[in-house]
């Protein structure tokens, strides 16, 4: 009961910058897993493209989305968060807008003059370069306006609020219908470009990024980014979790696929990949609570082995109910590890590159994705379309969950007991 006052009293002491820096992503949270609910079957059945096209397209966006922060997250720290968001959100208002035409009558034909699979390959790499600004900065904001006290909250907060925008978007998406989830993505990130001029104050800094113009400062740049690359304590870290990201994305990959043509066709398959980021929303702060007392590294590995159990979940019976189950499961696992792990990558960071490492920190996001979409649209033609065999692709998902849960335990055997290094 302290602990929990203790917090409630750490939240009234949250500076502005934190909370609009989070409002505007829960907004940008609600345009992205809006469109990503929807983003397979949009492809398949409205643009007419197979499951393995869809992949490809799914993998491209989701990988450069979630790697492109890498470099956005350096670029960041050197122009201030506050030109980011503005760059952010205004390239994503335009993006996501020029993606819903492409699935409409009337643009139809120009879209098919320039080929509508390279049309859309465009379009995604032009609003994943615009994304790619958002989760660094506002992770970088957390960093910078809590302090020891408060990152553990503070990160709770990020999370749970992402995870509103998470179960929004889906909602929203069947609310719409699918040929019109861009566009209101679309809206929700222009809305936030005008709140970023007007609500949003660049956090102080003790440092900022590489200094000089030109040439110093790109040299300064990659040698921060060199500088992580080669810490292989840190990269082996991430490549563990891209395998726990790989199993995430099939929660739109797979799974309204495998509904659709398995279970119903006129399932609300969207209003189910928001049971996830719902359970997050009613459980998240209660969880942080109760798993305060865990070191970090035992958070990481129980969240592993409580989200890999939603494939056997699944596996047993599939149906509406335990998918719905499963999917709730995950979710609980992902409560657990993930803002542990966000406030682990802020440890590590340096003075003056707290979103060059928060960038990073979604690197293995953008290695599932980038794989995710191709292995689960290949996986799911091959195995269950064609096959009649989805149970196949469940396994082969559990195992991999497993996979990752054992060499989460072994590298905190290995660094486990070390104290933080300065990178």
């Amino acid at each position: 009961m302290a602990s929990l006052l203790q917090n409630i009293e750490a939240i009234k002491d949250f500076k502005r910058s934190f909370w609009v820096a989070n409002i505007m992503e829960l907004f940008e949270r609600v345009a992205y897993y809006g469109q990503a609910a929807i983003v397979s079957v949009f492809l398949r059945d409205h643009i007419h493209l197979d499951e393995i096209q869809a992949g490809r397209l799914t993998s491209l966006f989701g990988a450069l989305i979630y790697s492109l922060p890498i470099f956005a997250g350096a670029l960041a720290d050197r122009i201030g968060f506050r030109k980011a968001f503005s760059i952010a959100f205004l390239v994503l208002g335009i993006g996501y807008t020029l993606l819903g035409a492409c699935g409409l009558p009337a643009f139809s034909g120009i879209v098919a003059n320039f080929g509508i699979f390279q049309t859309l390959a465009v379009l995604f790499i032009f609003t994943a370069m615009g994304g790619s600004f958002i989760k660094p900065s506002v992770l970088g904001t957390v960093a910078l306006t809590t302090d020891n006290s408060t990152k553990s909250t503070g990160y709770a907060i990020y999370y749970w609020l992402v995870n509103i925008g998470g179960a929004i978007g889906p909602l929203l998406a069947f609310l719409v219908g699918i040929q019109y989830v861009y566009f209101v993505s679309g809206i929700s990130c222009i809305l936030m470009f005008i709140a970023t001029i007007m609500f949003y104050k660049e956090p102080e800094r003790k440092n900022v990024g590489p200094k000089g113009s030109g040439t110093e400062a790109i040299i300064g740049i990659l040698k921060n980014l060199w500088e992580v690359v080669t810490n292989f304590k840190i990269m082996f870290l991430l490549m563990i979790f891209a395998l726990y990201w790989l199993m995430f994305w099939q929660e739109f990959i797979v799974l309204p696929y495998f509904i659709k043509d398995f279970i119903s066709v006129n399932a609300p398959f969207e209003l189910i990949s928001s049971v996830g980021p719902m359970g997050i929303i009613l459980l998240q702060l209660p969880v942080n609570f109760m798993t305060k007392w865990m070191r970090t590294e035992t958070a990481l590995v129980v969240g592993f082995v409580i989200s890999s159990l939603c494939w056997l979940i699944i596996l047993t019976s599939p149906s509406i109910p335990l998918i719905i189950a499963g999917v709730l499961v995950f979710s609980i696992g992902e409560q657990i590890q993930a803002p542990r792990f966000y406030e682990y990558m802020a440890e590590m960071a340096p003075a003056g590159r707290e979103a060059l490492y928060q960038g990073f920190s979604f690197l293995p996001i953008a290695i599932a994705w980038g794989f995710g979409g191709i292995f689960g649209g290949t996986a799911y033609k091959y195995f269950a379309k064609n096959a009649h065999n989805p149970g196949i692709i469940f396994q082969i998902l559990f195992g991999i969950g497993i996979l990752a849960t054992l060499l989460m335990f072994v590298y905190t055997r290995i660094y486990g007991a070390k104290k933080k290094e300065q990178v």
